[in-house]
């Protein structure tokens, strides 16, 4: 039996990051060391600082690691992505060119006999006013067209500037990494939701960059991926244990 991994916020092209050649390479190498191991990776969203894909345009960059995707589609590894509030833009040049399965919403999935809900988390159990907005208007097919008929040179500087102020915003908050169960939001969420779907066995979600592995009920644990900017972490499942692990460069991985 196969491993299936699972990891999330690379935020790769960020301009608020200064090694982003070196973290690319990284995260390929990664990918290419579980690529026997692997029956599925699932991509929980943000892997771009800021995605949008023109009808005959992508960004540019990111060669290596979507070279390594299709490499590995093609061995028959399923690419699951889900799309963050980065990359919210994303349409169909990752489905056709890199072989991946995208998903626009969380979702529920079985993996080896065990109940699996996957997100990003964005939206999920927060109720910020500014925030919904912000993502409402993110997510509005108008807005999206609006927006397509920018040129490119400007629309992807623009998403790349606007994706590097939030960045430095959010770290200049000092937000603690963990705030506790109850200010959660994605902890609340997942306790809210387990009183209509107590079948859950995993709740795992990106966007908070932070390390979390708490049981919610005997049987069901809530996983929050950390990032892969500065902690280079993931989830590994073997079918029957979960792992939450760090990519050390040079060791062996499960």
């Amino acid at each position: 039996m196969k491993n299936v991994y699972f990891l999330s916020d690379a935020h790769l092209g960020s301009l608020a990051v200064p090694h982003q050649r070196t973290q690319e390479r990284r995260l390929v190498r990664f990918l290419d060391s579980i690529k026997e191991k692997a029956a599925a990776i699932y991509l929980l969203g943000d892997m771009f600082d800021f995605w949008y894909e023109y009808r005959y345009v992508v960004p540019r960059g990111y060669t290596r690691f979507l070279g390594k995707l299709s490499e590995l589609s093609d061995m028959g590894v399923e690419i699951h992505y889900f799309t963050g509030n980065h990359d919210i833009w994303a349409y169909n040049y990752l489905q056709q060119e890199c072989g991946v399965i995208l998903h626009k919403k969380e979702e529920t999935t079985e993996i080896y006999g065990h109940e699996f809900f996957l997100a990003h988390g964005d939206g999920l159990g927060d109720n910020d006013a500014s925030f919904k907005l912000l993502r409402a208007i993110f997510h509005n097919t108008v807005c999206q067209k609006m927006f397509s008929s920018i040129h490119p040179r400007w629309g992807m500087a623009f998403g790349l500037t606007w994706a590097k102020h939030s960045y430095i915003k959010h770290k200049k908050t000092d937000q603690p990494s963990f705030m506790g169960e109850e200010r959660e939001h994605l902890v609340r969420f997942a306790r809210a939701y387990m009183v209509d779907h107590p079948n859950i066995d995993y709740f795992i979600f990106g966007h908070r960059h932070i390390e979390l592995d708490i049981k919610l009920e005997r049987h069901t644990r809530l996983m929050i991926l950390g990032d892969w900017i500065s902690q280079f972490t993931y989830a590994v499942y073997d079918g029957e244990h979960m792992f939450l692990e760090e990519y050390v460069e040079g060791e062996s991985q499960p």
